[in-house]
């Protein structure tokens, strides 16, 4: 059994009164106040996280840019120096192998943030498929990731004298108190928000910065309970529920993150002939009629028919009701605002299906 890694700023959660459980291989804060009140808090004011345990890797040489276009599916044309883009490694059966996001610096330098336990993976893939001159390296310990979010994160930001006033996807790259700090909007919560990336050794001057200005907004320390309640809210799909090799992005409603005009990337001819083909299941929200909390792996049923299968679920602290995210074949003909049911270890719950997000997203 392999160790459990530990971030930059295990200690000072300890101290702050953290909760701790594993996820991805890494431990990590699950509360501090309350999932419900860090989620309000994010909503409402500002919640940070130390989300450090995402992956970090470099792609860099004479043409990073055009071989990482040619991996991944998004098409990185679309941007330049200072933008990042949501993208997606695939198999070539049109499987997920991770969903990343893609730092722009220059046409001979991608910065990647992929997932946790996803890292080592994707490194090997674009190690293995790489052109001479281009090395891609693993830097998973060499940046800390701290997530400002809510209505009130510009404030934070700029209390440290940060940039705030890039687009969506934007960043810059900047100092705080001679740190280094790559600021860029965006999140994994559906609000307005930054996600700041100090060097791993020095990320404590920044959190100790940002947890004096959350606390001064009235906000919150978060944890990755808040964390999945908010992006559950959203629809966001997380690799290994809604996304992985054997979900398609397609399947995921995640058909946007695809260049389909380009030439080439991975996965490309399944997923094209899946398009053509319409995906055999998409993913729906499903939203409680009654008491209950649904999870993750249930039984979606339409009468005695069984349609599909619950991917992730959570009391939805927004909406005060059961929240889930499933896979329902599509050939079962179900349609928005119809009822279905969901089997919770033998007791029905009478749920409606909806289009996610179950929130309306502010990220803009």
């Amino acid at each position: 059994m392999s160790e459990i890694s530990k971030g930059p700023l295990e200690d000072r959660h300890r101290e702050l009164g953290a909760n701790f459980a594993e996820f991805g291989g890494w431990l990590m804060p699950v509360s501090y106040a309350g999932t419900v009140t860090e989620h309000t808090a994010t909503r409402n004011t500002v919640g940070l996280f130390d989300v450090s345990h995402l992956g970090k890797a470099l792609v860099r040489g004479p043409g990073a840019a055009d071989y990482v276009n040619s991996a991944f599916t998004n098409d990185l044309r679309r941007i330049g120096p200072g933008k990042a883009q949501y993208t997606l490694c695939c198999t070539e059966s049109g499987g997920v192998l991770d969903d990343l996001i893609a730092y722009y610096v220059s046409d001979d330098e991608i910065f990647l943030v992929p997932n946790a336990a996803n890292t080592a993976a994707v490194v090997a893939a674009l190690q293995q498929h790489a052109p001479a001159g281009v090395t891609i390296t693993n830097e998973h310990r060499s940046y800390a990731v701290l997530a400002v979010q809510g209505p009130k994160s510009t404030e934070v930001v700029a209390a440290l004298g940060l940039p705030t006033d890039m687009d969506y996807m934007g960043y810059v790259d900047a100092e705080f108190h001679g740190v280094p700090v790559r600021v860029c909007r965006t999140g994994y919560t559906g609000e307005h928000g930054y996600e700041l990336l100090p060097p791993w050794e020095q990320a404590q001057v920044v959190f100790d910065a940002l947890v004096e200005q959350v606390r001064a907004a009235d906000g919150e320390l978060a944890g990755l309970g808040a964390r999945d309640t908010l992006r559950t809210e959203m629809g966001y799909p997380l690799h290994g529920h809604e996304l992985s090799t054997e979900f398609s992005p397609l399947q995921a409603r995640c058909g946007w993150a695809i260049g389909w005009r380009k030439d080439e990337f991975w996965g490309r001819d399944a997923l094209l002939a899946e398009k053509e083909a319409g995906p055999a299941r998409l993913l729906r929200g499903l939203k409680a009629l009654g008491r209950g909390v649904l999870r993750a792996d249930l039984t979606v049923l339409d009468g005695d028919r069984a349609v599909g299968v619950t991917t992730s679920g959570t009391f939805s602290p927004t909406l005060k009701v059961g929240i889930a995210l499933a896979l329902i074949d599509t050939a079962a003909g179900v349609a928005d605002g119809q009822r279905v049911t969901v089997d919770v270890r033998g007791r029905p719950i009478e749920c409606e299906v909806v289009k996610p997000p179950f929130v309306a997203a502010k990220t803009r």
